[in-house]
């Protein structure tokens, strides 16, 4: 069929454009979302219920997404998922209380593994067409437009249109991704022989993997924990920022694009040092640049020192996650890559849930703040374990 053969060089556009668009809409509502739960005056702990149904969502659906995909291909489920998330950014801003925002938060998350898992799943598929060389560029394509773009654009568009205008730019980007997406999703190409219909003992077999694979075991681990502090790193720094240090909603914002753009420096430029380092050194080497950017902004009294621990966090955190893809990207070679890719976006949730909630609660008790040296001895157990991975990045 010519959409499933379409030519890797047309591919390679096209679908980097939607996972723009596609990282933009989100990254354009998780800073918006954080600046409305401020204004209806939630505390930490409303706060880290909000940021954590958010994962909680991904936590309860990326498993069965993945099956559904598999059963009814990707076109269907995208649309489905991403209709609905639009639908109900469209309410946001009729809410009124922390309450009820949580609520809404959650039906959303709910819908949202939808579209992820079924971008997810081309992508995987196409990787022996355009190369594995290529793939950090799709990765940090999202990350521009979540990271980078969308915090930005979420500060220009709150001062120009205020919540319920911007909530409507929100809706109508996720209604342009589905006519974006349409021709793109096409090219999938499903496979028989790994339709399966959706059961309780399918999402257990695929959960079960963690078991007896030390080295799966150990990279979800860590994928566990990055996802937990960039969840609290995204969701409340611009709180800190703003309540402690007295930052504006745009420059607050900025913290989360300053951090996003050197993570996505790392990913698009460090890949080709990683490989010629050692693989446990270079991970190292990401996990004492996360060490000291959670000091910084742990310790941090002035404006300089939450800019400088938000530039390398980014880095260390891009370092990192350079070698920790590479080794998921091992165990799938022998386990499936598609069981492991869903089993990662079951773990990333997890930790990102935990991050929240965690911090959310740490913060009621110790400052929102300090919560960034209490995550500090989770990267030197890191600096000390013995990884598991090969030795050279290859």
């Amino acid at each position: 069929m010519s959409d499933g053969s379409a030519s890797p060089r047309g591919f390679l556009p096209a679908f980097i454009a939607l996972n723009a668009v596609a990282g933009l809409s989100a990254g354009l509502a998780h800073v918006i979302l954080s600046l409305y739960a401020v204004e209806l005056r939630a505390d930490a702990t409303q706060l880290g219920l909000i940021a954590a149904v958010q994962s909680l969502g991904l936590l309860l659906m990326s498993l069965p997404a993945g099956v559904l995909v598999d059963q009814y291909g990707p076109l269907l489920l995208f649309r489905i998922g991403t209709l609905c998330s639009g639908a109900l950014y469209l309410f946001v801003p009729l809410v009124e209380s922390p309450l009820w925002l949580c609520l809404l938060m959650l039906a959303i998350s709910c819908f949202m593994p939808l579209r992820i898992v079924s971008l997810t799943a081309l992508f995987m598929q196409q990787i022996s067409r355009v190369g594995v060389g290529i793939a950090g560029w799709f990765r940090a394509t999202h990350m521009v437009g979540m990271l980078l773009l969308g915090p930005l654009a979420g500060a220009f568009l709150l001062r120009t249109l205020g919540f319920p205008g911007t909530y409507l730019v929100i809706a109508g980007s996720f209604f342009l991704l589905v006519v974006l997406a349409s021709g793109i999703l096409r090219q999938y190409r499903p496979q028989q022989e790994h339709r399966r219909p959706l059961s309780f003992a399918e999402l257990k077999a695929q959960v079960a993997l963690l078991g007896p694979h030390r080295q799966l075991r150990a990279a979800c681990l860590r994928e566990f924990c990055m996802q937990a502090v960039g969840q609290f790193y995204g969701f409340f720094i611009v709180v800190i920022a703003i309540s402690g240090f007295h930052f504006g909603p745009a420059a607050a914002a900025g913290l989360i694009s300053a951090q996003g753009a050197c993570y996505v420096l790392a990913l698009l430029c460090l890949g080709g040092v990683a490989a010629r380092m050692d693989a446990q050194a270079f991970f190292r080497a990401g996990c004492l640049f996360i060490v000291v950017a959670l000091l910084l902004l742990g310790s941090a009294d002035s404006a300089w020192q939450l800019w400088l621990g938000a530039v390398v966090l980014g880095v260390g955190s891009g370092m990192v996650q350079v070698i920790n893809i590479t080794w998921l990207a091992q165990a799938g070679e022998r386990l499936g890559q598609g069981r492991i890719v869903g089993l990662t976006m079951f773990v990333g949730p997890a930790g990102g849930l935990s991050g929240a909630l965690l911090g959310g609660v740490l913060g009621e008790l110790f400052g929102l703040q300090t919560v960034f040296v209490l995550l500090v001895p989770i990267f030197v157990m890191f600096l000390c374990w013995r990884t598991d991975g090969r030795r050279q990045v290859e």
